[in-house]
This record gives structure tokens, C-alpha cells and sequence, in this order.
């Protein structure tokens, strides 16, 4: 009797310790993936900040060429104006004259 009571207290000790490992495995593997999934995260998130760069650099020389191309299209704009002017501006203000007298 003594001898079964000896190795059912054994067991009961073996069965401790071997949760006793498997909790301490859980953990770790908890803590493996969680780094794992960290890890990825990251990844993810430089390849996004790289990509924003990307998208930063090739919108700003977009945006620099619009820019250039507006102030040419205003300056064009403007020169034809100044020619219109000098070319109308006796007419017009004999126009304006006109109206304003009578």
C-alpha cells in the first residue's frame, strides 16, 4: 500500500512539473509570436514609409512641372493682354469717353 501511495505522490509530482514545463513553453511560444508578429508589423510599416516617400518625391515634381507650366500659361497670358492694351488702349478710352459725354 505504502508503495502505490509512493507512486501515485510521484506522479502527482511529475504531472506538476510537466505543467509546470508546459506553461513555461506557452509562454515562450506567446512571447515568440508575439515578437514574430511585431517583427511583421514593422516590416509593413517601413515598407508603407518608403512608399509614402515614393509617392512624396514623385508628387512634388508633379506638382513643381503643374506649376511651371501655369506660370508660363499666366505669363503668356499676361503678355498678350499688355499687347492687347497697347494696341486697344487709344480706342478704348475714346470709347469710354464717348459713353461717359455722350
Amino acid at each position: 500500500m505504502q508503495d502505490m501511495i509512493k507512486r501515485i505522490v510521484e506522479a502527482d509530482r511529475e504531472a506538476r512539473a510537466l505543467e509546470e514545463d508546459n506553461l513555461l513553453a506557452a509562454e515562450k511560444e506567446k512571447a515568440r509570436i508575439e515578437e514574430q508578429a511585431q517583427a511583421i508589423h514593422q516590416k509593413y510599416m517601413d515598407q508603407a514609409d518608403e512608399e509614402i516617400h515614393k509617392n512624396e518625391a514623385y508628387l512634388e515634381k508633379f506638382y513643381e512641372r503643374k506649376l511651371s507650366e501655369e506660370s508660363a500659361k499666366q505669363k503668356s497670358a499676361m503678355i498678350k493682354l499688355r499687347a492687347d492694351f497697347e494696341e486697344n488702349r487709344d480706342r478704348w478710352v475714346d470709347e469710354i469717353v464717348s459713353r461717359v459725354i455722350g
